[in-house]
């Protein structure tokens, strides 16, 4: 019980408010239980707020927390105990922190407690088993957010001074960057290569057909470059005898992946559900945070999710054990649990994410849940399930076919044993060969050579930048998230079909990151310092002395850049292309939204003009397209022209005399009232769809409206979209709906 001479109430402190529900089941009214709402403290935005010699933070208290720290003050004046219970990571033990210094006065006794599932049972273990606040994990979130600032503060006035107003740099989301420009380097100077593979058919004694590959000539690997050898090989197939030279059978198991860690959530999230790192995050900070579930009450369904362990708690084995012998038998469950090993990397503070429960299987709690809430949370429950179930079993039947000096290859595999994938399902193809004999005869019913060229490096997605991020040591599973949405919305990357494209000024300020900074954006030198933090956390390391090593190199490379650091705004590129209007030479200038052809008789003419480099580095101009629209206003044509984000609008060819613009309208109605659909753009640049009655009507949609009616359940338009499996495919935008048609 709390100290008398204290007060009477136990007060937890938690970060959010759907904590607070979940966790006020599990106790007794001495208990009051108070909500932070994330970080009540942070370094202020007007200033660096550090001082660059002791390395002092200038923390303050957030203007829109001032509220909420004053309802905690006045639940801590009447608690004799309280416990900080904020998530149990760096980011959560800062909260902590914070909360603590604001309650220096209080006369109560103040304990951190961890919580790694909001289930009764670990709520009151972690109340029981309370400790004190970890003052090496505080200290690794001090060196981050500093060196984090340091960087921000430092390189991003320079951006402004040298590119334009508005830009920032970060510690680990512009070496992020750099992995994309990178990458479309590689696409750019890759030269595809011509090569060739043969397949026949061949027909067995008992008039069945079967396909198989060249496999190699002579004993040796087919290599074959132009279709001239491709034909003149061909040729020569068709001349000999086939026989089956014989027929290998083996076993193949495939065993289960272990459970999800972070990363490993987010890449399977993106590929399976189509869900972005962050939305991942949010949903799953809600099934662990805990959702309404009827007469359970406010429940959370899932541990922590911000882990890089595989570790599993042994109460936990057991329970998921029981359920695999329960609900699939015997024969699905290992002799003893599947063991799983954590990276050299890991920290296994916490568990991998699991479900909290085994008697709310996702079907049970569907119908309290999102559709996206539920297929995260179904997502979790089976891999979980599955990384402790037998393995699957395929029988592999490899047969080669011998002609003259031809071997072909056929290969067959059939499922015995579903195992694990029987709860955790993943692409496979069955391929069933024919009953087939060593030394049967066979006919070459036909030969066909297929022409190939060899492909680039692909640009990433977010599941594979993810993957890459992880594998280089590249900030932390918990910052991912925040890593791909920070580029994309500082306008240096964009996702096309899913898949990241540097912008033109992505490129550029990374080029003049690299020159001028090239220890901030070396890929190695931000991984080491990840394990640097790493090592302040367990004590192993001074955090001051870290910071203090990182700046003095640091300063010196600000300073350096300051004066030799190209100056964007000021370069300005001759070009042969003569403006129209005056008769003066283009010049290429840098603008708020890139680069662009302006008129060197600047400002008496004003022309401008967009354009675009070949290969060869050749410049076309962009010739905005004329609408069959007139400008109301003045009689001019409206030109079709298009936002940052790529949103077509209308614009009067007169601008700026003229100033009328208009939406782009799609040829679709609003199913909701009558209108036109135009596209349009959000404030952080991402393309939608909305009606032009906006505000009267809300309707939008991120997908492209196609003007065709729904042959399965009559809906009035259809919605373009891109999926991994067709690419990009026209579907109805109905849920309960699932027509699809390819384009």
């Amino acid at each position: 019980m709390p100290d008398e001479k204290h007060g009477d109430k136990y007060l937890i402190i938690v970060e959010s408010p759907a904590k607070t529900k979940t966790i006020k089941k599990f106790l007794d009214n001495n208990y009051d239980v108070v909500a932070s709402m994330g970080h009540i403290k942070d370094l202020p935005k007007s200033k660096l707020g550090v001082d660059t010699k002791t390395f002092k933070a200038d923390y303050e208290v957030l203007k829109n927390k001032l509220k909420v720290l004053a309802a905690i003050k006045k639940a801590a004046k009447n608690a004799g105990v309280i416990y900080l219970a904020p998530d149990p990571d760096r980011e959560g033990e800062a909260i902590a922190w914070h909360i603590a210094d604001e309650l220096n006065n209080t006369k109560a006794k103040i304990y951190r407690v961890m919580f790694n599932e909001i289930t009764k049972p670990a709520v009151l273990n972690g109340i029981k088993n309370h400790g004190s606040l970890n003052k090496n994990m505080y200290q690794s979130y001090l060196a981050r957010r500093i060196l984090d600032r340091l960087v921000g503060y430092k390189i991003s006035p320079l951006l402004w001074e040298k590119v334009r107003r508005g830009l920032s740099a970060g510690r680990v989301q512009s070496v992020a960057v750099r992995l994309i420009c990178d990458r479309e380097q590689e696409r750019e100077a890759f030269v595809p290569q011509e090569y060739w593979s043969i397949t026949g058919n061949f027909i067995t004694p008992v008039r069945d057909v079967f396909e198989a590959k060249l496999f190699s000539i002579d004993d040796k690997n087919v290599d074959i470059a132009d279709r001239g050898k491709a034909d003149s090989i061909t040729d020569e197939i068709k001349k000999q005898n086939f026989i089956i030279a014989g027929i290998e059978h083996k076993e193949r198991k495939s065993y289960p992946m272990p459970p999800f860690i972070t990363s490993t959530l987010q890449q399977e999230a993106i590929k399976r559900l189509r869900f972005t790192a962050d939305r991942t995050m949010k949903i799953a900070q809600k099934l662990y945070e805990g959702v309404e579930l009827g007469k359970e009450g406010h429940t959370a369904l899932i541990t922590y999710m911000r882990t890089d362990s595989v570790r599993i708690a042994d109460e936990a084995l057991s329970n998921v054990r029981g359920y695999i012998h329960n609900a699939y038998g015997k024969s699905y469950l290992p002799l003893s649990p599947n063991a799983y090993k954590n990276k050299k990397s890991a920290q296994d503070a916490h568990e991998a994410v699991r479900p909290t429960r085994f008697d709310l299987p996702p079907d049970k709690v569907k119908k309290y849940l999102s559709d996206q809430e539920y297929a995260l949370y179904r997502l979790i429950w089976e891999r979980f399930v599955a990384s402790q179930m037998m393995p699957a079993v395929f029988r592999q039947m490899v047969v080669q076919i011998k002609g003259g000096r031809f071997i072909f290859r056929a290969l067959g595999s059939t499922l015995e044993f579903d195992g694990y994938l029987k709860v955790y399902d993943e692409q496979r193809e069955e391929t069933i060969l024919p009953k087939l004999n060593s030394n049967d005869r066979l006919l070459l019913k036909d030969i066909t050579p297929h022409q190939h060229f060899t492909e680039p490096p692909p640009r990433y997605t977010e599941a594979s930048l993810v993957k890459e991020l992880e594998e280089r040591g590249i900030g932390r599973p918990s910052t991912y998230a925040t890593i791909l949405q920070t580029i994309q919305q500082r306008g240096y990357v964009v996702k096309e079909e899913g898949r990241f494209m540097p912008t033109e000024l992505g490129r550029i300020v990374t080029d003049m990151l690299i020159k001028n900074f090239p220890q901030i954006l070396d890929i190695g030198f931000t991984a080491d310092m990840e394990d640097k933090l790493d090592n302040v956390e367990e004590g192993n390391a001074n955090y001051i002395e870290l910071l203090k090593s990182f700046y003095r190199s640091f300063e010196q490379l600000v300073a350096k850049a300051g004066k030799q650091m190209k100056n964007m705004k000021a370069t300005e590129e001759k070009t042969d292309i003569i403006c129209e209007k005056c008769g003066s030479p283009m010049v290429i200038k840098w603008g708020r939204n890139g680069m662009f052809l302006a008129c060197s008789n600047y400002p008496e003419c004003r022309n401008t003009k967009n354009f675009k480099r070949d290969e060869n580095g050749k410049i076309t101009v962009i010739e905005n397209e004329k609408s069959d629209l007139k400008c109301e206003l003045c009689g001019g044509s409206m030109l079709i022209k298009r936002t940052r984000s790529g949103a077509r609008f209308l614009a009067c060819e007169n601008y700026p005399e003229c100033k009328n613009t208009k939406p782009y309208t799609t040829d679709v109605t609003c199913p909701a009232c009558g209108g036109d659909i135009a596209e349009r753009s959000t404030k952080k640049g991402r393309l939608f769809y909305g009606c032009t009655n906006y505000p009267k009507c809300d309707f939008v949609s991120w997908n492209k409206p196609v003007n065709k009616t729904c042959l399965k359940c009559g809906s009035k338009y259809l919605i373009e979209k891109y999926t991994k499996k067709d690419g990009v495919v026209v579907a109805c935008p109905n849920k309960d709906c699932d027509y699809v048609e390819k384009k």
